[in-house]
């Protein structure tokens, strides 16, 4: 399981498409995340220490579990079928821990209220991991051959390419 961090919201200009960008820490790998705008909303909103006249449903559901005595654990990002991520809520009930499954943005946005860790499973990440490496960083003879990817996982992180090809990097980095 490897550890992420929230790096950017990301909006695509030609389609208004929404992403969390998740970076694997220690790594140069990111795991874009489409969500819906509502969502965005309430991460940015978070993020960005807004204030809120009422408490929005994610602020509900963290103070729900919190007065049923439990703790956010962790978020993971569990599994990513047909293009469609899933995740996990890790609650913690008197060290007995619960997975509540959930949408990755709903999930996400419980992260960041609870400052809990967020992971994704090692083969969620081999899937649609992105490295913003363009060019390898040598040209070593004995360095191990990349695997091959076949027409269908091209097919599957389609959907991903274009969204990442969207992007304008040079704003990687900035959290405004």
């Amino acid at each position: 399981m490897l550890e992420l961090e929230i790096e950017s919201i990301r909006v695509r200009q030609e389609t208004q498409q929404r992403a969390v960008v998740l970076k694997v820490k220690d790594s140069d790998l990111y795991l874009p995340i489409f969500i819906g705008q509502f969502e965005v909303e309430a991460i940015r909103f978070k993020l960005m220490e807004v204030e809120v006249q009422r408490p929005m449903t994610h602020d509900l559901l963290g103070s729900v579990i919190g007065d049923l005595g439990g703790t956010i654990h962790s978020i993971v990002v569990s599994e990513l079928k047909n293009d469609t991520f899933f995740a996990k809520i890790v609650i913690d009930t008197n060290g007995t821990l619960i997975e509540i499954d959930a949408r990755p943005s709903d999930a996400l946005a419980l992260a960041v209220r609870s400052k809990a860790p967020i992971y994704a499973e090692d083969e969620v990440v081999e899937k649609a991991g992105v490295s913003l490496d363009v060019e390898p960083e040598s040209s070593d003879p004995e360095e191990p051959e990349q695997k091959q990817v076949n027409e269908e996982e091209l097919e599957s992180l389609s959907a991903f390419t274009d969204f990442i090809d969207s992007l304008d990097l040079e704003d990687i980095g900035n959290k405004d």
